[in-house]
């Protein structure tokens, strides 16, 4: 027998404006802006041409590799469940939600793609929720260059 969940997330169009910091701050990036010349102006530039396309668990969107997707389970434990309690309780949150309503709207997880390499931008824990719910989670993908 297959069991079936009723639970669903409905994936939003995000707004580039709310993700500053993950341009200027989040150390981890800040590399892979560099190595592809990406600035903060083509991002914004380029993001009303992004789409919502689904995001199957794993390393790559077809044949784009996505860094810092952290697409294994034991990658969650590390850098979510395992995570400072200020980062955790977020997920914690939505996760919450989701079981007490059934459903929830999120904005959708942003994936920024430049010569044929993606980074998840930002949305973490909102991936790993659908993920980890059995879903297969929407993300927003935006070409650059």
């Amino acid at each position: 027998m297959i069991s079936s969940s009723n639970l669903s997330i409905t994936w939003l169009k995000p707004d580039i404006e709310t993700e500053h910091w993950e341009f200027f701050n989040h150390p981890a990036k800040q590399e892979w802006y560099r190595s592809h010349a990406i600035t903060w102006e083509q991002i914004v530039c380029s993001f009303e041409l992004g789409s919502l396309i689904p995001y199957p668990r794993g390393a790559s969107i077809g044949e784009i590799p996505v860094a810092l997707s952290y697409h294994c389970y034991d990658d969650y434990q590390t850098f979510l469940a395992r995570a400072k309690r200020g980062y955790r309780i977020n997920y914690s949150r939505m996760e919450n939600d989701l079981q007490s309503a059934g459903f929830l709207e999120l904005k959708a997880p942003i994936i920024l793609c430049s010569g044929g390499e993606g980074l998840l931008f930002s949305g973490y824990r909102r991936l790993c929720l659908g993920w980890n719910y059995g879903m297969v989670p929407y993300v927003w993908q935006v070409q650059l260059g």
